[in-house]
């Protein structure tokens, strides 16, 4: 279950990275997040990391400088098996490795260790700017879930449909979520190609039949990401009172979805091509270890919502089985940037502590039937939306101005509007975790940009 605070998460440490140090960055000594790049002298190498300030570092450069050595409660044998140029052995290992892994990497970066600081051999051959390389997605996925656990989200997608009856009868009862296709999700910063479709007939067109072409309702969803840790065996279901033990970290998803396309073709089965073009993830992962201090109690059910099935509640996931995530989404349109204009902030709120489900119950409900979860799958949340319109997390529903009245677009500078996304748009999710007492740390960022069909 949840891993005590510890000595890594005190806000008084330091870093000899100076970049560290900056109040401003989403990568301090206290976060310590891991990710899969190439060095930009290299393209076909991949390499794991750990990014801290504006740098990443080569786990492998650092093992065979022997400065991961003697890791405490792990055997000299199970530090010789580890590979670690591949970033599935750290979810396929123990909790206690993780942990083990995390303290030496606080205490390697820390301002008064010298080890690594002074040796310029080293530290040429293992350190990188995150400005010089490219990122690939955080693990390399094979399994890809998506979720349905904003219970805001449901509710107001469920209005625009069904305005008398907006959850449908099961969803107070079972987490909802449908298998997406892992073989196209795509790292931060990779241009996203409008889709093509089948659109269903026009409105009114008596006879008239299906188009096909691009998307016309082009939409970003903004998610929140778990890295699967360990495995279960096919048949043989993971407990909830086991389950967050296998949240191995979390990163940002943009679900991109084609809603016209998905309109036609979501009965009955669900979303298929309206969903499987593209999925946007964030370069890094923020381990469960970084995450402990923003670490909350699951959604306060209204009185009268049914309690969870046995298989899905468990004490010690309700008293902390949430996470307090802030979430923004800015969007800058191809005139913005060619103006060199910001991108502009469309929405923001805190609404991840309100998921209706959380991580260890969409973990335990995926695998109630023995289904089999690997490590380095990703679950993902579902769209993030809150109750108020400024917390949304699609133009779906920012855009939405109730039953029957036409769609309010999104006013932006120059004097541009959207109701859904035009080719050139740049959609950029950011997030980070802040309590008193505690550093901030943040997930960096997932963007991507429309491209013509």
């Amino acid at each position: 279950m949840a891993n005590a605070i510890d000595h890594t998460h005190d806000p008084a440490l330091r870093s000899w990275v100076e970049s560290a140090n900056d109040a401003a960055t989403d990568f301090p000594i206290q976060n310590l997040p891991l990710c899969r790049y190439s060095p930009g002298d290299d393209p076909n190498l991949v390499l794991t990391g750990v990014l801290i300030g504006d740098r990443v570092f080569d786990l492998s450069g650092l093992r065979d400088a022997r400065l991961l050595d003697d890791l405490p409660g792990i055997s000299n044998q199970e530090q010789e098996d580890w590979v670690w140029w591949d970033f599935s052995w750290i979810v396929s290992c123990p909790a206690a490795a993780r942990r083990a892994l995390r303290a030496r990497l606080s205490e390697l970066f820390r301002e008064d260790n010298r080890s690594l600081r002074d040796n310029p051999h080293l530290l040429n051959a293992a350190m990188r700017y995150q400005r010089d390389v490219t990122f690939a997605a955080p693990t390399a996925i094979a399994n890809y879930t998506d979720f349905y656990a904003s219970i805001h989200h449901a509710s107001t997608v469920g209005a625009m449909f069904r305005p008398d009856n907006a959850l449908l009868p099961n969803y107070k009862h079972v987490p909802i979520g449908y298998h997406g296709r892992a073989s196209s999700i795509v790292p931060t910063g990779t241009a996203v190609k409008r889709p093509k479709g089948q659109q269903s007939p026009p409105d009114g067109e008596v006879g008239a039949g299906p188009t096909f072409g691009p998307c016309k309702l082009l939409d970003y969803e903004l998610e929140v990401g778990c890295i699967i840790a360990g495995d279960n065996a096919i048949g043989e279901p993971t407990p909830i009172s086991h389950a967050q033990d296998r949240i191995a970290g979390l990163c940002l998803v943009n679900d991109w979805s084609a809603r016209d396309v998905q309109k036609w073709e979501y009965q009955p089965l669900g979303p298929f091509l309206a969903k499987n073009f593209a999925t946007t993830v964030s370069s890094c992962v923020v381990t469960r270890e970084a995450l402990e201090p923003f670490r909350i109690p699951a959604y306060a059910r209204p009185q009268g919502d049914p309690r969870p099935l046995p298989y899905l509640f468990d004490e010690a996931d309700q008293a902390s089985g949430g996470f307090d995530i802030t979430l923004e989404v800015l969007l800058q349109t191809a005139s913005m940037a060619k103006a060199g204009t910001a991108p502009m902030t469309i929405s923001r709120s805190n609404a991840f502590r309100d998921m209706y489900w959380t991580f260890a119950q969409m973990i335990a409900h995926h695998t109630s039937n023995g289904c089999n979860l690997a490590a380095g799958d990703l679950i993902a949340s579902g769209t993030v939306s809150g109750l108020e319109p400024a917390s949304r997390g699609c133009l779906l529903e920012l855009t939405w101005d109730g039953p029957g009245k036409p769609r309010k677009p999104l006013q932006l500078p120059g004097g541009e509007t959207r109701t859904f996304l035009a080719d050139g748009d740049t959609v950029i999710f950011r997030a980070w975790c802040e309590r008193p007492g505690f550093r901030r740390i943040g997930f960096g960022e997932c963007r991507g940009t429309i491209v013509g069909a």
